[in-house]
């Protein structure tokens, strides 16, 4: 029954505890919210009022939107504002660096436009969080010992914690797979539209009009980086380290070489078609030859019991008879 009533009020004091951050978050931008629309309404100027943008801090993602305050979901209007909060204190109290790793996952993943770093880090102390109210309630009345009850707790605590980055680390990999299938495709497409009298910098704009993907995602990327006054060799650079991707980054080599040396572009780009292809080959080849071995457990598990049942069932139960 203590423990119970412990739990119980853990929980209250952790829900208490949230809902004062968030009040103290959103309550100053409903208040903003509600003078501007006052100030714009004064004087029969019917007029919607002008959204003021917030100065964005470093790393802090703005979402934007047309719509009103009000209309908002609660997600939008709430949720990740709080967790954004809650993320700048968290890394206030850790090093540069690991804001740093987490927003170069978040560009490999491809959700650095969506998601910050400080939201991140507030999902995984959310996680956390969770996880231990969840382990409070699953140990209460148990036999364990105290140790453990602490034991079993930590792991839950640390499961919480690290499932985010495990979720983060799928969509990485699904991403990289995206690219690795969609570059033989831009590769022949590239080297065919600067064959056909074309500049590098004009088949990309072409191909980035008409296809979509991640890896098109990067090349606009990269184009924009251009656009603005970056160096052509460092905005290819700064995307091999995004995409993270073998193929890409050998590819993205050999452009910045053909650029520094003066080589024919054209013939490049043919080259590193080639051997493009001639990888995924053999990456498929390498795929179809674990099949067999893939295969053994299926077949062990499920098709050779349901043939040892259909096979001897019959024999047993005539020799049972017999008998």
């Amino acid at each position: 029954m203590l423990k119970l009533l412990f739990a119980v009020s853990l929980g209250i004091l952790v829900f208490l505890i949230l809902y004062g951050m968030m009040q103290r978050r959103v309550r100053p931008e409903v208040e903003m919210q509600k003078r501007l629309h006052g100030l714009a309404t004064q004087g029969g100027d019917t007029r919607q009022p002008r959204q003021l943008e917030p100065t964005p801090e470093p790393g802090v993602v703005i979402h934007r939107t047309d719509k009103g305050f009000k209309d908002l979901p609660f997600v939008e209007r709430v949720w990740k504002p709080w967790l954004e909060n809650v993320g700048n204190r968290i890394a206030r109290l850790t090093p540069q660096e690991v804001s740093h790793a987490v927003q170069r996952r978040l560009q490999a993943a491809g959700k650095s436009h969506e998601w910050s770093p400080q939201y991140f880090l507030g999902v995984c102390l959310l996680g956390a969080v969770s996880m231990t109210v969840f382990g409070i309630f699953i140990l209460q009345g148990s036999k364990y010992s105290l140790v453990q009850c602490v034991g079993i707790q930590i792991v839950l605590t640390a499961m919480g914690a690290f499932m985010p980055h495990f979720c983060l680390s799928v969509m990485i990999q699904q991403r990289q797979q995206q690219i690795s299938h969609q570059l033989p495709e831009v590769l022949d497409l590239l080297c065919v539209s600067v064959q056909a009298g074309l500049s590098f910098d004009g088949a990309l704009r072409k191909i980035t009009e008409r296809m979509h993907g991640p890896l098109i995602e990067e090349c606009q990327k990269l184009q924009d980086d251009i656009r603005m006054g970056m160096v052509r060799r460092t905005a290819m650079r700064n995307m091999a380290e995004r995409v993270g991707v073998q193929d890409v980054s050998l590819f993205l080599t050999s452009l910045i070489q053909a650029e520094r040396l003066g080589t024919s572009m054209g013939k490049t780009l043919k080259n590193q078609a080639d051997n493009i292809r001639e990888r995924r080959r053999q990456y498929v080849k390498a795929e179809a030859l674990k099949a067999p071995v893939k295969i053994v457990f299926p077949l062990v598990l499920f098709i050779f019991p349901a043939l040892f049942v259909i096979v001897l069932l019959p024999s047993l139960l005539s020799l049972m008879q017999n008998m």
